[in-house]
């Protein structure tokens, strides 16, 4: 199918802008991953998706100037707009992508030390200012319980001995009655064999769970 000269030079322009955009892509790429210091391991997984995309951009733009027919005019404005771009722009971009991960890289640190300025000592000093002020309380609340113990012992003393005819005989009749049982039951004991047990069976199921662990 024949092409007009119109369409002919429309698509030579394309492609001399798109080798101009692949040369800006690839320098920014190149710089971006110096900057980030990313492994050489990954350098040519992001090459190849580099050229995936370039490629695929590139037919995309030869579909909507010339339904996508490749002369040697396409490879002509590719390999011109690449020329003039390594020529006439990729120092200027080089420096350009450098400044701008320098901006982001002042304006994230700035943000940073704001957050920590505005937000996260301030907090630390609310936090360091609560535990002085609870420790103060505390050491307030301890003196005036001292205070109020040793205010409070005379009438504790004087009540203890207004009710000595109360509690004294519940102390004879505990010490006459139950203290007996407890020593018939055997409860402490009793106790002591059951806590025995216990630790014996712990100590079994401990050493067959060791066992099962070594055997595997």
């Amino acid at each position: 199918m024949s092409v007009s000269l119109s369409v002919q030079w429309w698509t030579m322009m394309t492609m001399l802008l798109s080798g101009i955009g692949m040369g800006i892509v690839f320098d920014g790429y190149r710089v971006v991953s110096d900057e980030l210091r990313i492994s050489r391991i990954w350098v040519p997984v992001f090459d190849l998706l580099y050229w995936i995309a370039a490629t695929l951009t590139v037919f995309q733009v030869l579909s909507s100037s010339n339904h996508g027919e490749v002369r040697f005019y396409v490879f002509l404005g590719l390999l011109l707009g690449i020329g003039c771009y390594h020529w006439l722009f990729s120092k200027l971009t080089v420096r350009l992508v450098k400044l701008l991960i320098e901006t982001v890289r002042a304006v994230t640190r700035f943000a940073v030390r704001c957050f920590q300025l505005l937000i996260v000592k301030p907090l630390v000093l609310l936090f360091r200012l609560a535990k002085l002020l609870l420790a103060f309380f505390l050491a307030l609340t301890m003196f005036l319980f001292k205070i109020v113990v040793q205010l409070g012992r005379p009438f504790w003393l004087l009540s203890a001995w207004m009710t000595k005819p109360v509690w004294k005989p519940l102390f004879r009749w505990w010490g006459n009655r139950v203290n007996p049982l407890i020593a018939t039951w055997r409860i402490p004991e009793r106790f002591r064999q059951g806590k025995s047990a216990a630790q014996g069976l712990w100590q079994r199921w401990k050493n067959r769970k060791d066992t099962k662990k070594n055997d595997d």
